[in-house]
């Protein structure tokens, strides 16, 4: 569903990404994970083509109208209400309004249907930023960050939204610097350390390869023994 091959991406001299190289299959859930500045978000910002690679090449098996996002930065309309947000959005992709409505009680968010974005917590607004990514229901769906700065049940009830969406059909594509979700949420999981991929696979295949198994597949012990930095 996404292959990137050997990408490179420079910022003036300072080179970000060198030889990124990872595939997706279809209807699964990869995790991209690295510490802040490893470069997770040039790659969702390559791969949603918001940049253009320096060198490299990469495919999607997706058209952008099929395809949702994610980011760290949501992009409301601070002063309209939740549903008047997403009415944007379904005015753009020519869905009725009630579509809105079903995306709202989706993330749990119906009884703030009417309430302006500015009054909203950051767990609601992360919520609805989440709502209008699914809004027309993509084939991939790009996720960046997306429990970053939430509290754990508001994480865990995201947490079983990306799940349903997983069985529902979509390829789900996160990025995120916590070993602990991604070892429960990915299927298959790419390590990127200085803008390179230090390792990836599944989260139990590559721990069993560092025996880093514990209870559950401890990620954050592979990536400290193979960059010696730990994760905030």
């Amino acid at each position: 569903m996404i292959q990137m091959n050997n990408i490179t991406k420079c910022f003036g001299s300072n080179r970000v990404l060198s030889g990124v190289t990872f595939a997706v299959r279809e209807r699964e859930v990869f995790g991209l994970l690295g510490p802040s500045g490893a470069g997770k978000t040039t790659i969702i910002n390559l791969l949603t083509r918001q940049l253009r690679a320096d060198g490299g090449s990469f495919h999607i098996g997706a058209t952008p109208f099929e395809t949702g996002l994610m980011l760290d930065e949501d992009g409301l309309y601070s002063r309209l209400s939740c549903l008047e947000n997403l009415n944007v959005f379904a005015d753009i992709y020519g869905m009725p309004h009630g579509k809105s409505l079903e995306a709202l009680q989706s993330v749990g968010l119906t009884s703030a249907a009417k309430r302006p974005v500015l009054r909203l917590s950051r767990g609601m607004r992360q919520r609805l930023a989440l709502a209008r990514a699914i809004l027309h229901r993509p084939k991939v769906l790009f996720l960046d960050e997306p429990t970053s700065g939430l509290d754990p049940g508001t994480a865990r009830g995201i947490h079983r939204l990306i799940e349903r969406l997983r069985e529902g059909g979509a390829t789900i594509f996160l990025t995120t610097h916590n070993m602990e979700e991604a070892a429960k949420l990915c299927d298959n999981v790419a390590l990127l350390h200085k803008g390179k991929i230090i390792e990836q696979g599944s989260p139990a295949g590559i721990c069993e390869k560092y025996n880093a198994i514990k209870t559950v597949p401890d990620l954050e012990s592979v990536f400290i023994k193979l960059t010696g930095v730990e994760l905030a």
